[in-house]
């Protein structure tokens, strides 16, 4: 799973490319909670949340919890 672009500020709207994202309930960089919306079965859209710095983002679907391949980078 990436984020495209994966780097932004916060506030940013990013999308998460990845496989069986549909039922997502939760997004989290690091243990923030995002708002998002799942757009389609390997697309989802991400506002960065406030209080992260570099981060990981964690999907949670059906299926399991799903991690990106490398890290956000948040800029200021």
């Amino acid at each position: 799973m990436e984020a495209l672009p994966n780097f932004g500020a916060i506030g940013r709207v990013v999308d998460i490319l990845g496989n069986n994202l549909t039922g997502t309930s939760q997004v989290f960089f690091n243990d923030a909670p995002a708002i998002f919306k799942v757009i389609s079965s390997t697309v989802i859209r991400a506002q960065v949340p406030s209080g992260v710095a570099t981060a990981v983002i964690n999907v949670v679907t059906p299926g399991g919890v799903l991690s990106s391949n490398g890290p956000f980078q948040v800029l200021p």
